[in-house]
């Protein structure tokens, strides 16, 4: 969708805000004040021939539907608890819904998500769209923003990036829940969100949210091993945490997590990928755009 970022803001003034909303619209997750908790509210989507191809079993693509919203919970800091999933197909049986719900389910038993409602429906094409709403606990030292970022901060991404498409990685991946945990229960991130639509693009949008520019090194950041630079870079659904810090953390990393990279920094600026001294950094494409 072209200019999604204009969208965004557009449906945050529509929406606007209730009495309990802590964090609205533009963010991984919505926060919610419940009582003295916070609850985390995200929605996502798969759909056949963009998300993944016809050629994807069923059960995998559930799979992928319910750890796209579980990375979203991971960017807030939060733990995921329940979910409400819809799924509409055209042309596809009974047994294709049910193993894209035997998908969904088998992702939720693993990171301790419970289904506790939603619809099926009829599509007048073929093809299956599946939306799925997520509901997480906050932090209780608060969720992580995209626009906490401020000069001077640090620039991280987890793991390696790269190729997750093509290769099939994009269906099954790891959320990185206990990395996401772990900086927000000990205020180490100013600003997170994980890379889904393209390293360069999502780490445009953290900048664009906190007002600050970027001066990146993406040379810097590991790639997996069927991946290439630059392409890596704009790939997109990678679901690695990219996050900003005041301090410098390779030292209280544990060893059990994700790997770290730290490859930029904030300076001052209004959302500009910088190199490093200050140049415009020149790219063809930063990702994918909806």
């Amino acid at each position: 969708m072209p200019e999604e970022l204009k969208i965004v803001r557009a449906l945050a003034d529509i929406f606007g805000g209730g009495r309990d909303l802590r964090i609205g619209i533009g963010d991984d997750c919505a926060e919610i004040g419940v009582s003295k908790n916070a609850l985390l509210v995200a929605a996502d989507q798969v759909i056949e021939n963009i998300h993944y191809d016809s050629r994807t079993a069923a059960y995998a693509a559930g799979q992928k539907l319910l750890l796209r919203n579980v990375s979203d919970v991971a960017a807030m800091g939060g733990t995921p608890r329940w979910a409400v999933l819809t799924v509409a197909v055209g042309k596809h049986d009974a047994q294709y819904v049910l193993d894209f719900c035997r998908g969904v389910a088998g992702a939720g038993k693993q990171w301790g998500v419970t289904v506790v409602g939603g619809d099926t429906a009829a599509l007048p094409q073929a093809g299956c769209v599946a939306t799925l709403t997520i509901l997480g606990e906050a932090s209780s030292s608060g969720s992580v923003t995209r626009s906490g970022a401020r000069a001077g901060d640090f620039l991280y991404v987890t793991g390696k990036i790269g190729g997750s498409f093509a290769s099939g990685r994009h269906l099954d991946f790891t959320p990185r829940l206990k990395e996401g945990r772990f900086l927000a229960d000990h205020r180490l991130a100013s600003a997170m969100l994980d890379v889904s639509d393209g390293l360069l693009l999502d780490a445009s949008r953290l900048a664009q949210a906190s007002g600050v520019a970027l001066e990146i090194e993406p040379e810097k950041v590991p790639l997996h091993a069927d991946a290439s630079a630059p392409g890596a870079w704009s790939d997109g659904e990678d679901y690695e945490l990219l996050f900003t810090s005041p301090k410098p953390l390779e030292t209280v990393w544990p060893e059990d997590f994700a790997p770290l990279c730290r490859w930029g920094r904030c300076v001052e600026g209004d959302g500009e990928l910088l190199n490093p001294g200050g140049s415009r950094f020149i790219c063809g494409k930063l990702g994918y755009e909806h």
